[in-house]
């Protein structure tokens, strides 16, 4: 799924668990809203060592950050050469959400409840779209 899918669908599933928590300071739920959007679309970052790691350098990355426009522009053509990276996705997806849930709940309830649901969200949201669902 593209970053601005992500981010789309991050906006509602961060209104819902901030609206159902019980912080009322604006300042911490404005920071609250920034993390789980911010983190529905960063968790991909992700995808560049699974790239450094398949082809064995870190071309992928240095490229994006030389013509930043291909972040936004052609997402499609970001990890070309890297074979099939999809199950390594979302297997890096489960395992880097995982601890970051850990963390997270560590910190206060909200921001594990947030991060769970929007990492389960960019998940769920990738494998329909890896499987053609939506």
């Amino acid at each position: 799924m593209k970053s601005g899918e992500h981010f789309l669908l991050s906006i509602p599933v961060v209104g819902w668990v901030l609206a159902r928590s019980d912080e009322r300071s604006p300042r911490r739920l404005a920071v609250l809203a920034a993390y789980g959007v911010g983190l529905g679309v960063l968790i991909d970052l992700d995808h560049f060592v699974l790239a450094r790691l398949r082809v064995g350098d870190w071309h992928h990355l240095v490229d994006c950050l030389r013509n930043p426009k291909r972040v936004f522009f052609d997402q499609k053509n970001l990890f070309a050469g890297t074979g099939g990276m999809a199950s390594l996705r979302i297997l890096s997806h489960v395992l880097l959400g995982g601890v970051l849930v850990a963390l997270a709940r560590r910190v206060s309830r909200p921001l594990g409840a947030l991060t769970g649901s929007v990492l389960y969200t960019h998940v769920l949201a990738d494998l329909l779209r890896d499987n053609d669902v939506v």
